[in-house]
């Protein structure tokens, strides 16, 4: 590939940005599990849940995350406020590759401590950035600690990913992403106004590592939180307000026209 200066893969970047960022998107990807709902906590609720579940084929994302949301009434909020022992045996067949009852029943009882005493998930993470020199890594670590501190067996933790270890914490970037961005071309969300766009950090995954190298703009060979950092500061370059929208571009480049 010929090399591109920063001026040609910003114009190639915004060119795909709004070829991928529209409402087209949203039928093959996860996050049309919370596209199912209106109201705020259901959204963001049933967005959270299908983040986590995140990772393998597409379509068995979407379709687990149906039937979550069924064994859920299709009331992720009220499910959650009400949830108590009986309805656990609603959970019993529920699993996504490693992710099973077991893990689903404690999310359950998680979330709803964090309904029912911290603002629920806009509250958890948006309160991890209230210093002065807090960011995004430190209010996922924040959130991190307080989502585990229900009781819990210790296999479950792996589901959700640690910055401090490392990880690049891509499925929580992407959630973040969804609640915290508003472009109104129908994707994400914009529902949450306590964390601004400029402080979100790339979905650092195969397809948007593997295009960020290839266009020069990420160093780092594995994709972890340092490599997070890298490609979102390069980002910032071409948008400080908004730099994770190049996500779109990125992911698209890679998933849908093989760009490596």
């Amino acid at each position: 590939m010929k090399k591109k200066n920063l001026s040609d893969i910003k114009d190639l970047l915004e060119e795909k940005y709004f070829q991928f960022n529209n409402q087209e998107f949203i039928e093959t990807d996860p996050v049309s599990i919370p596209h199912l709902f209106t109201k705020k906590e259901d959204i963001e609720i049933a967005g959270f849940l299908v983040a986590t579940i995140a990772w393998g084929q597409r379509l068995s994302i979407i379709n687990n995350g149906k039937k979550l949301m069924k064994i859920m009434n299709n009331e992720p909020h009220d499910f959650i406020l009400n949830f108590s022992k009986k309805d656990e045996e609603r959970l019993r067949d529920f699993v996504h590759r490693t992710f099973n009852a077991t893990d689903c029943t404690f999310f359950m009882r998680s979330l709803k401590n964090l309904y029912t005493k911290h603002q629920g998930l806009e509250g958890a993470f948006s309160d991890g950035l209230k210093e002065s020199d807090a960011d995004i890594k430190n209010a996922i670590i924040r959130f991190r600690n307080l989502f585990l501190s229900t009781a819990h067996e210790h296999r479950s933790e792996k589901h959700l990913s640690n910055p401090a270890a490392k990880s690049s914490a891509k499925r929580i970037c992407m959630y973040l992403r969804w609640m915290v961005r508003c472009d109104h071309r129908g994707v994400d969300f914009g529902l949450w106004k306590n964390i601004r766009p400029s402080q979100l950090c790339l979905p650092l995954d195969l397809h948007t590592g593997n295009v960020s190298r290839r266009l020069g703009l990420l160093k780092r060979a594995q994709n972890d939180w340092q490599a997070v950092e890298e490609i979102t500061t390069v980002l910032k370059k071409f948008d400080p307000v908004d730099p994770v929208r190049y996500d779109f571009s990125l992911f698209g480049l890679g998933a849908f026209e093989g760009f490596r």
